[in-house]
């Protein structure tokens, strides 16, 4: 019921609703997480390619010592990342993208289930798109996708 009335509003709002599958890199460390947020986009009609760490994340995006993955990087329209994971965090992940001369352009949103200010602005500050609170609902995922296809025309 809810999800004809989100479709509805959604392809209202954003005219290219169902044109294109925006490729969206999703990174978290959590595979619960990871796997609702790899539900939740394709059942948005994007293209998901999902990453457990940070590093693995750069790997497919060719940023870092291998710098010869770019022609699968360039299709990534989005990174969607959790900002508390091991190793490097979420907003580590950003910063590298953001310091990419290749990727710098692609929308970086970091996700947390902590509501904490500082972090919020921090990730801002450094070039993030937006920051989103979890858990994400379906709304947030279209909300996003609109966002992004506007950015692509």
């Amino acid at each position: 019921m809810n999800n004809s009335e989100d479709q509805g509003s959604s392809s209202s709002s954003c005219s290219s609703y169902y044109e294109d599958q925006p490729h969206v890199l999703a990174v978290d460390d959590n595979v619960v997480d990871r796997k609702l947020i790899e539900k939740l986009l394709k059942t948005s009609s994007c293209k998901v390619t999902t990453a457990e760490n940070a590093m693995t994340a750069l790997e497919y995006l060719g940023i870092g010592e291998d710098q010869h993955n770019t022609p699968k990087a360039l299709k990534v329209n989005l990174v969607l990342t959790d900002y508390c994971m091991p190793g490097m965090t979420g907003y580590d992940l950003l910063k590298k993208i953001k310091e990419s001369s290749q990727m710098r352009e692609v929308p970086v949103v970091i996700m947390s289930s902590e509501n904490v200010p500082t972090r919020i602005n921090k990730c801002l500050e450094e070039g993030a798109h937006m920051f989103m609170l979890k858990p994400l609902k379906l709304s947030d995922i279209k909300k996003l996708r609109c966002q992004v296809m506007k950015r692509r025309h």
